[in-house]
C-alpha cells in the first residue's frame, strides 16, 4: 500500500518538475486567451477554462480573456421574436441586434469575472470600448453591408497594461466603437489577435472546437502539432483548409509576423487543454510560431 502511494505522489511531483522551466520561461509573460466555443456552453469546461486561467495568473504569468458570446446572442436575438441572419458566415448586426449582443456579452462578461473572483484573483471586466480599447471600421462581406459589425483598425492598449501593472486579470468584450463613436461588434478572434499584436504577447492561444489544425481535414490521424508561418501559408493556399479555420489561421500567421512569439489552437473541449499546451513537454494542440525556430 505504501509504494502505491509513494508512486502516487511520485507522479505529482514529476508533473510539477516537468511545469518548472516553463513556469521560469513565461513568468511575468502576457498569455492572451481566445475563449469561446462549446468550453463556454458547458458549465463544466467553463469551469475548467477559468481555473486553468487562473493558474496561470497566481504562478506569474499575466493571462488576458478575450471572449465570445455568439451562441448565447443567437439564442436571446431568438427569444425576442427576432431571425438571426447571417451572410458569409458573419451575423448581420442592425440596431436591435447591437443592442441584443452588447446586453449579453456584457453578461457572459460578468459572469466570467465572478468566477475569476471566486477562485481568489482580482478580475475586471471591459469592452473594447473602455478606455479606447478597440477603434473599428465597418466590415463589409464580399462588399456587402452587414451592419455594426466591426474591423479593428487601431488597439490602444493601456487600459490594459494599466490593469496588468496592478494585479488585476483583464476580461474582455469584443465590441469597439468607430469614429463615430458608434458601437460595434468585433469577432473575437479578430479581437484577440489585434489585442495580442498590440501587447506582443509571449502566447496567443485560440480555444477551439477542434484538437488544432489537420493537414487533411478528413484524416484525423494528420493532427499537425508545430508549424511555422511559411507552411501555415502554405498549407491556407492548398485549398485544405475550409469553413472557419480558414480565417482562425490567417489570424495566427499575421500574429506572428506582427509581433506575437506562439500561436496555440487548442480544443477547448479537453479538461485543462490551456495547461497541457503550456506546461507540458508534447502539448495537445498545434502551435504556431516563426520561420527557423524550434519548438519549446
Amino acid at each position: 500500500m505504501e509504494g502505491i502511494y509513494k508512486e502516487k505522489y511520485l507522479h505529482k511531483a514529476e508533473v510539477l518538475i516537468e511545469a518548472l522551466p516553463y513556469i521560469q520561461r513565461f513568468n511575468r509573460k502576457v498569455i492572451v486567451v481566445k475563449y469561446g466555443g462549446s468550453a463556454m456552453a458547458d458549465e463544466e469546461l467553463k469551469k475548467n477554462v477559468i481555473k486553468d486561467v487562473t493558474l496561470l495568473k497566481l504562478v506569474g504569468f499575466k493571462p488576458i480573456v478575450v471572449h465570445g458570446g455568439g451562441k448565447e446572442i443567437s439564442s436571446w436575438i431568438k427569444k425576442v421574436g427576432k431571425e438571426s441572419e447571417f451572410i458569409n458566415g458573419l451575423r448581420v448586426t442592425d440596431a436591435e441586434t447591437m443592442e441584443i449582443a452588447e446586453m449579453v456579452l456584457g453578461k457572459v462578461n460578468k459572469s466570467l469575472v465572478s468566477m475569476v473572483t471566486e477562485l481568489g484573483v482580482k478580475a475586471v471586466g471591459i469592452s473594447g470600448k473602455d478606455g479606447g480599447l478597440l477603434k473599428c471600421d465597418k466590415k463589409l462581406s464580399d462588399g456587402q453591408d452587414i451592419g455594426f459589425v466591426g474591423d479593428v483598425k487601431a488597439v490602444d492598449p493601456k487600459v490594459i497594461y494599466d490593469l496588468l501593472e496592478n494585479d488585476f486579470l483583464p476580461i474582455v468584450a469584443p465590441t469597439g466603437i468607430d469614429d463615430n463613436y458608434d458601437t460595434y461588434n468585433i469577432n473575437a478572434d479578430d479581437a484577440a489577435c489585434a489585442i495580442a499584436q498590440a501587447l506582443g504577447a509571449e502566447k496567443l492561444a485560440f480555444l477551439t472546437d477542434i484538437e488544432g489544425v489537420y493537414a487533411d481535414p478528413d484524416d484525423k490521424d494528420s493532427l499537425i502539432s508545430e508549424l511555422t508561418v511559411s507552411e501555415t501559408r502554405k498549407l491556407l493556399s492548398s485549398g485544405n483548409i475550409g469553413g472557419g479555420m480558414l480565417p482562425k489561421l490567417n489570424n495566427c500567421a499575421d500574429a506572428i509576423e506582427n509581433g506575437v512569439n506562439r500561436v496555440h489552437i487548442l480544443d477547448g473541449r479537453i479538461a485543462h487543454c490551456l495547461l497541457l499546451e503550456i506546461f507540458t513537454n508534447h502539448g495537445v494542440g498545434t502551435m504556431i510560431m516563426r520561420d527557423g525556430e524550434q519548438g519549446e
